[in-house]
């Protein structure tokens, strides 16, 4: 006999997720009526699409089940290289180029540490985040870059529109799509997943899972890259600071999806991003303190962990079969 789940599966997670989408947007609208306005929409979309690349890239780490603590320095470190290469008068794609370049060395550093020489993920990105962090700080001393911001054209990906929705969203959406495409329609994303769920039995199945495995963190390393460009692009200046903001609510967004959606994939972290930034949104437009939006967000990701791992989802399932036992059918 099949096990019944605690949550629904297939179109009802879907139609769970949309009908928490609505009670949010109801919410929001009768605390503040702005909510729901053009110009909040806008906003809304762009936001979502600096923490949607870093969530799709940290989806990546999560699938082979490794985690990923350095992204957020990593990030701040690219932003002030691009910022110092835009200030130098370089042109823009060899500014965003050279950003690209450090998220592909940070993440080819923690995952060759990782995967080939068997050190702890947690400590190591700790360390690699802290060191890239701290290396921010050489090229100004800590000061805003600001110059040539204007000029350079980076502010255009901030203010172009395409169809009405900015480019930042646009290219989020494309983003998403080449990920969907890769992870769930070639072998290669087979291969991420078998690493993740049995990496002795994909290895002797021929898959490289040590390859795959720093590919992961390469991956999560450029997505946060990729968020911090659209960050400096609204903000007009590189500070130290930039993408330090990313890592809570990334890994809120893939825990939070893969919760709803029963599973880590693409489109449970694009769900889990779109939640994510409504809240956060929402309690902006309310004038909540960042400080109590901050510990919302915590309580978020502690239940979706919690939610996710399958031995407290066994235990609720088994709780919801004992209150509520299901009725067999007695032969004639």
């Amino acid at each position: 006999m099949m096990k019944s789940g605690l949550l629904p599966h297939g179109a009802g997670r879907v139609l769970a997720f949309l009908g928490l989408v609505a009670v949010m947007a109801t919410l929001f609208t009768l605390a503040e009526p702005r909510f729901l306005s053009q110009a909040n929409f806008s906003a809304m979309t762009r936001h979502m699409a600096a923490n949607g690349l870093a969530a799709l890239g940290l989806t990546f780490v999560v699938i082979v089940r490794r985690f990923d603590l350095s992204f957020a320095g990593v990030a701040c470190f690219a932003a002030m290289t691009i910022g110092f290469a835009i200030a130098g008068g370089l042109p823009l794609w060899v500014a965003i180029g050279s950003g690209i370049l450090v998220g592909v060395v940070a993440g080819a550093v923690n995952g060759i540490a990782i995967s080939h020489f068997g050190l702890p993920d947690i400590v190591t990105t700790i360390a690699t985040g802290s060191i890239a962090a701290g290396m921010a700080f050489l090229y100004s001393g800590g000061r805003t870059i600001f110059q040539n911001f204007f000029t350079s054209g980076i502010i255009d990906l901030n203010d172009a529109r395409v169809l009405g929705f900015s480019v930042s969203f646009v290219f989020l959406i494309a983003i998403y799509a080449c990920a969907w495409v890769l992870m769930h329609r070639t072998r290669y994303g087979a291969a991420f997943y078998a690493t993740g769920e049995n990496p002795v039995s994909a290895f002797y199945s021929g898959i490289p899972t040590r390859t795959y495995t720093a590919l992961a963190f390469v991956a999560c390393a450029v997505g946060a890259v990729l968020a911090v460009v659209l960050i400096l692009a609204e903000s007009g200046t590189a500070d130290t600071n930039e993408g330090a903001n990313l890592l809570m609510p990334a890994y809120a967004a893939v825990f939070l999806g893969a919760a709803l959606m029963g599973g880590t994939s693409v489109l449970a972290t694009l769900s889990g991003t779109f939640l994510i930034t409504m809240l956060l949104d929402g309690f902006a437009l309310a004038g909540m303190p960042y400080y109590y939006s901050d510990g919302i967000v915590s309580a978020i990701l502690l239940g979706g962990v919690l939610l996710f791992d399958p031995r407290v989802r066994d235990i609720l399932d088994d709780a919801v079969r004992f209150l509520i036992p299901k009725k067999t059918e007695t032969r004639r």
